[in-house]
């Protein structure tokens, strides 16, 4: 089944900077574009750091307290106050994998690279949402036409899948009772899906003899 992926919902012009982009001028970008963050590039377009709000006003505290750059050094770069290295998503990762890793490290946003970790985008929390937007016709479309026709090889009159605001609700019946485990779980990781209540029944159950086959093999006789 297709994913969406990084790249289907990534911003491809970004808004970035270099390790000598002057303190002030971040702090005016962030201002003018009205985001959070921007990554540092060098000259061959790799991200080597992050700087963000939390950066700039890090830095801007510790100037205040004394324990910022020494003023003979020149003035604060991008490359001063960044954040190292950078917390990167590639495009061909999966959406899921990105809000994983925005969770896990507690950030609203992930430069995008290529194979050869170039930027080549930037995705946002607000863009991972997105993905819960998805028409509920689009989801049932998905659920009989990929999970059930092409993977599971259930006949479309087998079972009905109703969507109502992203909740599927399947009735009917399958061949095999081990279909009803990879039927949920395949259609909870549709991109869209909140949350699945499953009603479906098995002719057969395919699974006892699954754990009996071995069992009798092994038998002396």
């Amino acid at each position: 089944m297709k994913r969406i992926k990084v790249a289907d919902l990534m911003t491809d012009e970004v808004v970035s900077v270099a390790p000598v982009t002057a303190f002030k001028d971040v702090v005016k970008l962030l201002a003018q574009y009205d985001i959070s963050g921007v990554p540092v590039l060098d000259d061959e377009d790799r991200v080597v750091g992050v700087v963000s709000r939390t950066d700039l006003l890090a830095h801007a505290a510790g100037a205040q307290t004394g324990d910022g750059d020494d003023p003979g050094t020149g003035p604060p770069t991008a490359g001063d106050v960044m954040s190292a290295p950078a917390v990167t998503v590639h495009a061909e990762e999966t959406v899921a994998d990105a809000a994983r890793l925005m969770t896990r490290r507690s950030i609203e946003r992930l430069p995008v690279v290529d194979v050869e970790d170039r930027l080549v985008g930037i995705v946002t929390r607000r863009d991972l949402l997105r993905t819960f937007l998805r028409p509920d016709s689009e989801i049932r479309r998905r659920v009989t036409d990929e999970v059930l026709a092409e993977v599971l090889g259930v006949p479309a009159d087998d079972v009905e899948v109703h969507v109502v605001d992203g909740i599927v609700t399947l009735d009917g019946r399958v061949e095999r009772r081990s279909q009803l485990t990879a039927l949920v779980g395949l259609v909870e990781h549709l991109d869209g899906v909140v949350a699945v209540a499953s009603r479906v029944t098995a002719c057969t159950d395919d699974t006892a003899t699954a754990h009996a086959g071995p069992a009798r093999r092994a038998m002396p006789w």
